[in-house]
C-alpha cells in the first residue's frame, strides 16, 4: 500500500508556498447528512500532490480535492468544505495561470460542497456564467428537497445533472462522470480521467475509516459493494512490471493516493463484514445483539472508531438497517 502524501520537490515547494498564505479554520469530516457550517478557529495547510498526467491532489480542505489542469483551465472534483477556499485558488494559481472551467461534485457533503460557491466565483466559465457544476440529479433532488436546518444553499447544488453518466474533454483529455446508485448515498459519482489514467472515488473509498453509509440519503451497503466492485474493474494495475511504477491511480474521498490492491482490500474487508451481518441477521438476532457481536473484528483497529462524528457502532447498524431493508435475494452477492 502507498504511503499517504509522499511529497515531491515540486509538491514541497507548493506546500511551503501555502503555509505563507494565511492562517485558515478548518474542521472535521462530515458526519452522514452533515451540511455546510460555521467553521471552528483552527490553522492548516494544504498539500498539493502530483497524482498521474495532469492530475493533482489537493489535501486539507475537507474532503479530497482533484485538480486536472492543462491549457482548457481547471477542472475540479469537489471543492473541500469553504474553509480554506482562499488558499484552494492559491494553490490552484501556483500550479496553473488558467482559471476554474468546471466542478464535479462526488457527493453531497459539507466536506464536498461547502466550497462550491467560492470557488465557483473564482473561476471563469468557457459559455457564461454561471460556472458549471455537474452533478448526479439524484444528488440535486435531494439537496434542493432539504428544508429547515438541514437545508443547502442553492450556490452549491449542481447546475448541470446527468442520470447515469455524462462525458466531458478538455485538456486533451476523455473525463467521464459515473453516477454511483445507492452507495454512500444515492447521488454519489466517481470521475475517471482517461489519458492521465486517474479515478476521483468520492465516498465511496474512504481510506481513514469504514464508509460513511448515509441510509436516510439512499446508501446501502449492496450499493457500497457494487460501485466498489466496478471501481475494481476500472482501475488497471501496473502487471506485468508489478516492480514498477504504473497503473492506474485512485483518489479517495478521504486518505491517500492508492492503487487496485488497496481498493480490492477494501472491497473485500467489506465484503467479509456484510457477510457476517447477513448471517447474524438470519439467526434472528437484533441490532444490539449484531453489535455486541462484533462483526468488524479484526478490521476495527485500522478503520472503527468509538467517538467522533462516524463510529463503529453506526456502520454497524447501517449495514444492518440496509441488510435488513433488501431483498433476501441481494442479501449476499
Amino acid at each position: 500500500m502507498m504511503r499517504p502524501w509522499v511529497a515531491s520537490s515540486r509538491t514541497a515547494i507548493l506546500t511551503t508556498a501555502l503555509l505563507a498564505a494565511a492562517a485558515l479554520p478548518v474542521s472535521a469530516q462530515s458526519a452522514p447528512g452533515a451540511r455546510p457550517a460555521a467553521a471552528a478557529p483552527a490553522t492548516s495547510a494544504l498539500e498539493v500532490l502530483p497524482v498521474q498526467g495532469n492530475v493533482y491532489l489537493i489535501a486539507g480542505a475537507g474532503a479530497n480535492i482533484t485538480a486536472q489542469v492543462g491549457p482548457d483551465g481547471i477542472v475540479l472534483v469537489d471543492a473541500g468544505n469553504g474553509t480554506a477556499s482562499a488558499a484552494v485558488v492559491a494553490a490552484l494559481k501556483a500550479l496553473t495561470p488558467q482559471p476554474i472551467r468546471v466542478i464535479i461534485t462526488t457527493g453531497g457533503d459539507a466536506d464536498h460542497i461547502g466550497g462550491t460557491e467560492a470557488l465557483g466565483a473564482a473561476g471563469q466559465p468557457l459559455s457564461g456564467p454561471p460556472l458549471p457544476v455537474f452533478g448526479a440529479e439524484a444528488l440535486l433532488l435531494r439537496l434542493s428537497a432539504l428544508t429547515g436546518a438541514a437545508a443547502v444553499p442553492g450556490a452549491l447544488w449542481p447546475t448541470d445533472t446527468f442520470l447515469d453518466k455524462t462525458n466531458l474533454y478538455l485538456n486533451g483529455e476523455a473525463i467521464q462522470i459515473v453516477h454511483e446508485p445507492a452507495a454512500h448515498s444515492d447521488g454519489d459519482s466517481t470521475v475517471f480521467f482517461r489519458r492521465s489514467d486517474v479515478v476521483a472515488a468520492g465516498d465511496i473509498l474512504d481510506l481513514t475509516r469504514f464508509p460513511v453509509i448515509d441510509v436516510a440519503a439512499g446508501g446501502s451497503i449492496q450499493g457500497e459493494l457494487a460501485a466498489l466492485n466496478r471501481l475494481v474493474d476500472l482501475v488497471i494495475p501496473p502487471t506485468p512490471l508489478t516492480w514498477e511504477a504504473g497503473g492506474t491511480k485512485v483518489v479517495p474521498g478521504h486518505g491517500w493516493i492508492c492503487e487496485q490492491a488497496d481498493v480490492v482490500e477494501y472491497r473485500d474487508m467489506l465484503t467479509v463484514i456484510r457477510d457476517v451481518v447477513a448471517d447474524l441477521i438470519a439467526q434472528g438476532l437484533t441490532l444490539e445483539q449484531v453489535q455486541a457481536a462484533q462483526p468488524t473484528r479484526g478490521y476495527t483497529r485500522q478503520y472503527g472508531a468509538e467517538t467522533g462524528p462516524w463510529t463503529t457502532k453506526q456502520f454497524v447498524a447501517a449495514v444492518y438497517q440496509s441488510l435488513k431493508a433488501a431483498p433476501a435475494a441481494e442479501k449476499k452477492q
